[in-house]
């Protein structure tokens, strides 16, 4: 039996724990919180998207930032292992649109309760309020650590797992990150990923809290070149565009600096030109006298109905029988290439997570061990490893959590 310290009791964290514990060593968890887990309370508007039941391949596409460093976690430790972990925990789940799983309960607290049984199961011991300072070594092995009070605990290992540096209310402030740098491990660029993007254009901020189920959105650098594309769910807000489709965009975006990037939105994806056409005429035919200002009521949602109109340059007060030929296809490619002008992000406060941290090169992918200290361990996202939203990252930090503590 072995002392084991784990920092931060966030989803890796409490894994990592859990799991340590399970094989029979003596498990002190460092939480500078007053709870447990209190990211995890408010991920996915308090619903908590703990894992997505796609295949591997999916699996594998949906993770960017260094994916095939996890290739060993995710073969120990699943997102298939993780649903089964949760449901031996007593956490009844369900599966939603593109596989996101959700607690049935709807509440993420629940998975923390889960989190939370697996430790008290195999007794690890929680010490909140404890803030580490400092990671303890000794001839290049960890010895133990050192609290903001001064206080030494001799350890036989430690787990890092203090999370990045978005949602810093929660508790993650970067302290892993200055702790394991003075260790000599390197740390790669911090920059938000799943994060809001700002929209030059004014007509933007009309629609905001309009959400669009199903778009088809391109985003493009000054020469028309493609960076990213996708389709799926988008809301307008009153600073540009966030929601799942754009959240995931952002973490190519970024890597441009968001100079000279357009987003094209297609809000009918699954018509073609000719088709929305036809469509468009029969709206009009149906009212031949109304309003064009008023005659897009049953194509669009009554928010972007207006802005359309401005934007198309048709007369509002034109009826829908004398609208041209030529305006309605300039109608159309309007709503098949709404454009509007990506100019910056929101901050690390509304990032779902960080892209960069602990670089991979200095960990072992099979155990999570550092390369260059004895005895450390990271797990989930202090590490240089980041995902698309959908329940990825959570996914990333159940999996290296687990594999973490398994071999610690």
């Amino acid at each position: 039996m072995k002392d084991i310290g784990v920092v931060g009791a966030g989803a890796s964290g409490l894994m990592a724990a859990g799991r340590a514990a399970e094989r029979g060593h003596r498990v002190f968890v460092f939480e500078k919180n007053k709870i447990a887990g209190k990211k995890i309370r408010i991920t996915g508007n308090g619903r908590c998207n703990l894992t997505n039941a796609c295949d591997w391949d999916t699996l594998i596409s949906n993770i960017p930032g260094n994916g095939k460093f996890l290739y060993s976690s995710l073969s120990l430790f699943s997102n298939k292992d993780i649903m089964d972990f949760f449901i031996k925990m007593g956490l009844d789940l369900k599966i939603e649109r593109d596989n996101r799983v959700f607690p049935k309960s709807d509440r993420a607290r629940d998975v923390v309760d889960a989190l939370l049984k697996y430790a008290s199961m195999h007794n690890v011991r929680f010490l909140f309020e404890s803030r580490v300072e400092e990671i303890l070594t000794k001839n290049g092995c960890v010895s133990g650590v050192r609290l903001s009070d001064g206080t030494e605990k001799s350890l036989d290992a430690v787990i890092v797992a203090t999370g990045g540096v978005t949602y810093p209310g929660t508790g993650s402030t970067g302290d892993g990150h200055s702790m394991v740098r003075k260790l000599g491990h390197t740390i790669t660029p911090l920059r938000p990923s799943l994060v809001p993007l700002l929209v030059k254009e004014s007509w933007v901020r009309k629609l905001q809290g309009l959400s669009l189920k199903d778009v088809s959105v391109e985003f493009l650098d000054r020469k028309g070149s493609r960076i990213y594309n996708a389709r799926g769910e988008m809301m307008f807000t009153h600073f540009g565009v966030t929601g799942p489709v754009i959240l995931s965009a952002s973490r190519h975006i970024l890597e441009y600096g968001c100079r000279d990037i357009f987003l094209r939105m297609d809000l009918f994806p699954d018509l073609t030109e000719e088709g929305l056409d036809i469509r468009i005429q029969n709206d009009f035919q149906e009212n031949p006298r109304k309003m064009f200002k008023n005659s897009l009521n049953k194509l669009l949602p009554s928010l972007l109905v207006p802005v359309i109109a401005e934007l198309s340059g048709i007369l509002p007060e034109k009826s829908a029988n004398q609208v041209t030929r030529n305006e309605r296809q300039r109608l159309v490619n309007l709503l098949k290439n709404l454009k509007c002008e990506i100019t910056g992000s929101r901050s690390f406060d509304e990032a779902v997570v960080t892209a960069g941290g602990v670089c991979v090169k200095e960990i072992n992918p099979r155990t999570m061990e550092s390369k260059l200290i004895k005895g450390l361990y990271f797990a989930g996202e202090i590490m240089d490893v980041d995902a698309y939203t959908g329940g990825f990252n959570l996914t990333i930090a159940f999996s290296t959590g687990y594999v973490a503590g398994n071999s610690v």
